[in-house]
């Protein structure tokens, strides 16, 4: 059975799960390395990718939305 995921959701899932592997890596950096400096610097990588994402997905929104608009006009 294939999955068919929606486009929006295939657009935030390379965001969403670099987020989350950099969530996942700091926490194994801070806990189980030891390593606390490099555990919160990655920490804050979190935000930064959650960031990009909506740049880019906001910028990819307007272009649909052009689009939508010319198409109606």
């Amino acid at each position: 059975m294939q999955t068919q995921f929606s486009p929006s959701l295939r657009l935030k899932l390379p965001f969403l799960a670099a987020g989350f592997a950099s969530f996942l890596f700091s926490v194994y950096l801070f806990f189980i390395e030891g390593d606390t400096t490099a555990g919160i610097f990655v920490g804050l990588w979190v935000p930064s990718i959650h960031s990009l994402g909506a740049l880019v997905l906001a910028q990819t929104e307007q272009t649909d939305n052009r689009k939508r608009e010319e198409q109606y006009s």
